[in-house]
């Protein structure tokens, strides 16, 4: 019996769906048993049913009969569930007959025309059934005992072609969720796909897609380096859009904005039960984009202990869940992006050695928007035709005197920045016009802001009062950033979470406002003041 079991788990780990494999299973349990159809019924619990979901038959049955029981759906009721809960537990197939079940367990789990002998195997975990799997027995005669333990032993590797199917199903239905999503963004920012023209590749990203055309054929990781919000998450995508990848999954998961206690779930997913809250298996972003490309943002801010198990996942292209005890393959480009120096975070330690030379294989540097002002005028006409998608307005567009204006600003925040002022500046225009110098806070092209917040009057403010004689020593976008966010605390008195808190005011996530702090080495607990309901 031994030599036969491990012929069956032969054949399902060389297999991938049912509609697959169940006809090689027929196959080869027909060498030792009278066997004429195999059905999967699967059971889900919201709504509560029995479906059928693959089937396999001998070319003497008729195809009509396997159609009608196919087509068939069971609802069931929590007595049912709890009926084949009990009995899955004991793990002992049972031989209905003419669709009658001698226990009385799993009768309303069986399609009503079912007719003949039928020897049924719950599947799924030991905790859990979640479908069975049905053998229509071609003899009168009852099963010997060897007979009956076989179908016993197989009950392992049955369960085992059964949740893999199942896995690939549920990858498959995310990875049409995503794509409906881009679909979404894409429609509600004027665009029909990823693949459109990167804006400034002709000008002052000529350079940066010569470097992407030469790594699109290959495989090979890829780093790409600059400020925030120079337009990383565009070249990446460029990347994917241009690769034989194309049809596979985007995935883009923000390292810096994950808590350091739920990396692992996160990155490599979770098995049910393996912590508190996990109620159910979960894929984790590798398992998702499974066949695409990966791109992990803010590359610099991985913690330590999950730079080790990522250098892993480069070397080996294998994952393990949380909780699981199967090595995973997966097949998976991987994309890395930080606007931090990582060499010099080599140099103290923070970042490994090891991980970066995977990671640096092929690194492409994105000069900030101040270095390419030539892509300025093309990059106010996009976003301007952007927000009047967005918004609804009539299509407005940029005087040659707003884009003198926006090319003598310094753009600090890039491209994500000039994108901003250029929608605030729509809003403000209503559709009849762009009002780029208010929406810049200048006037007579001096950096002199008009107050709009409680904040925004504040010496320290980066919308403040910004004249030649009071321009600050640091220019830098970190230094920038630090002022405002020390700025939006001390207005919420050092509270982040809530309406009212400093990340709802800055409509950035609470974890990914407190990793930002962590950088910039910022303590919100300076600035908690009189109000006892202030809340980290």
């Amino acid at each position: 019996m031994e030599n036969r079991i491990l012929e069956l788990w032969s054949v399902v780990g060389h297999s991938t769906a049912l509609t697959e494999v169940l006809p090689k299973i027929l196959s080869l349990l027909q060498r030792w048993y009278p066997l004429r159809k195999i059905m999967v019924r699967q059971i889900e619990r919201q709504p509560p049913l029995a479906l059928t979901i693959a089937m396999a038959y001998s070319r003497e049955t008729a195809v009509a009969d396997t159609e009608t029981i196919a087509e068939n759906r069971c609802e069931l009721t929590e007595t049912d569930l709890s009926a084949v809960a009990a009995w899955h537990v004991l793990q002992q197939p049972i031989v209905t007959r003419g669709g009658i079940d001698p226990t009385r367990r799993i009768t309303h789990l069986l399609p009503p025309e079912l007719a003949g002998t039928w020897l049924v195997i719950s599947l799924g975990e030991p905790e859990l059934c979640e479908g069975l799997i049905l053998f229509e027995l071609d003899l009168e005669r009852p099963l010997e005992p060897d007979e009956f333990e076989f179908f016993r032993a197989a009950r392992e590797p049955l369960s085992s072609a059964f949740k893999h199917d199942r896995q690939q199903a549920e990858l498959r239905r995310l990875a049409r969720k995503a794509d409906e999503e881009r679909r979404s963004a894409l429609r509600r920012a004027g665009r029909t796909g990823h693949a459109d023209r990167v804006v400034g590749e002709n000008g002052g990203l000529r350079t940066v897609m010569e470097r992407v055309a030469l790594v699109t054929d290959s495989d090979v990781p890829v780093l790409i380096l600059g400020e925030t919000g120079t337009g990383k998450e565009v070249v990446s995508k460029a990347i994917h859009t241009r690769s034989a990848r194309q049809n596979g999954p985007f995935i883009r998961v923000n390292c810096g904005a994950i808590p350091p206690e739920l990396i692992d779930a996160q990155l490599f997913g979770h098995e049910k039960g393996s912590f508190t809250g996990a109620d159910q298996a979960r894929a984790g972003w590798f398992e998702r984009a499974d066949g695409g490309t990966l791109f992990l943002d803010e590359i610099g801010e991985l913690p330590l202990e999950a730079q080790v198990r990522f250098l892993r996942v480069l070397q080996d292209g294998f994952i393990e869940r949380v909780g699981g005890r199967q090595p995973i393959h997966i097949d998976v480009r991987i994309i890395a992006a930080t606007h931090r120096d990582l060499a010099a975070m080599v140099r103290t330690r923070t970042f490994r050695e090891d991980l970066w030379y995977r990671l640096a294989v092929f690194p492409i540097q994105i000069p900030p928007l101040r270095e390419r002002q030539r892509d300025i005028p093309e990059l106010a006409w996009y976003f301007a035709e952007r927000a009047a998608v967005r918004f609804s307005l009539s299509p407005c567009h940029p005087t040659t005197s707003d884009l003198e204006l926006l090319q003598q600003y310094p753009w600090p925040g890039n491209i994500r920045e000039l994108g901003a002022v250029i929608d605030r500046a729509a809003i403000l225009g209503e559709g009849k016009t762009l009002e780029i110098r208010t929406a810049l806070g200048v006037f007579d092209h001096s950096w002199q802001a008009t107050p709009r917040h409680p904040m925004e009057g504040s010496a320290t403010s980066p919308l403040a009062t910004l004249t030649p004689d009071k321009a600050p020593q640091d220019w830098s976008l970190d230094n920038a950033m630090r002022r405002h966010i020390e700025n939006v605390l001390q207005f919420t008195q050092g509270k982040i979470e809530g309406t009212k808190g400093a990340a709802a005011l800055l409509k950035i996530n609470p974890h990914t406002l407190r990793a930002r702090m962590r950088k910039l080495k910022i303590q919100w607990s300076e600035f908690r003041g009189g109000n006892s309901d202030a809340s980290s």
